[in-house]
């Protein structure tokens, strides 16, 4: 099963960390690689800028599109990264986890298969 693995937190947190800090988290970011290698599969992933950098795409009611520098919504944790890993089941993925830096929010998604999207689409309509 394909997870994305998707990391939230405040930049603030990046930003205003001391170089010992930002070398634990490269630290645990690669001990997760590494783990993740040794027992799933790496499928990609990487860091993202910073929200100020982002364009939001909608559309109005007119379906004209309509684009907003920055996030769409305000929070207090950005979309930080991500990563996409093959896995065995969710308790796998779950424990790789664990690798990262606790000060982050990490959302684990299965990554639906879309080989048929017709079945897909069909079956997840509601």
């Amino acid at each position: 099963m394909k997870y994305a693995v998707l990391i939230y937190q405040d930049e603030r947190m990046w930003t205003e960390a001391t170089a010992d800090e930002r070398a634990a988290f490269h630290q645990a970011h690669t001990t997760f690689d590494e783990a993740v290698r040794s027992r799933a599969k790496m499928l990609g992933g990487e860091a993202l800028t910073g929200v100020a950098d982002g364009t939001t795409l909608r559309h109005d009611p007119d379906g004209r599109r309509v684009l907003t520098d920055g996030p769409f919504a305000e929070t207090t944790e950005q979309l930080g990264g991500f990563y996409l890993v093959e896995a065995t089941d969710l308790d796998a993925i779950l424990e790789l986890c664990e690798l990262l830096p606790h000060r982050y929010s990490l959302e684990v998604r299965p990554v639906a298969d879309m080989s048929n999207a017709t079945d897909w689409l069909d079956a997840n309509q509601g």
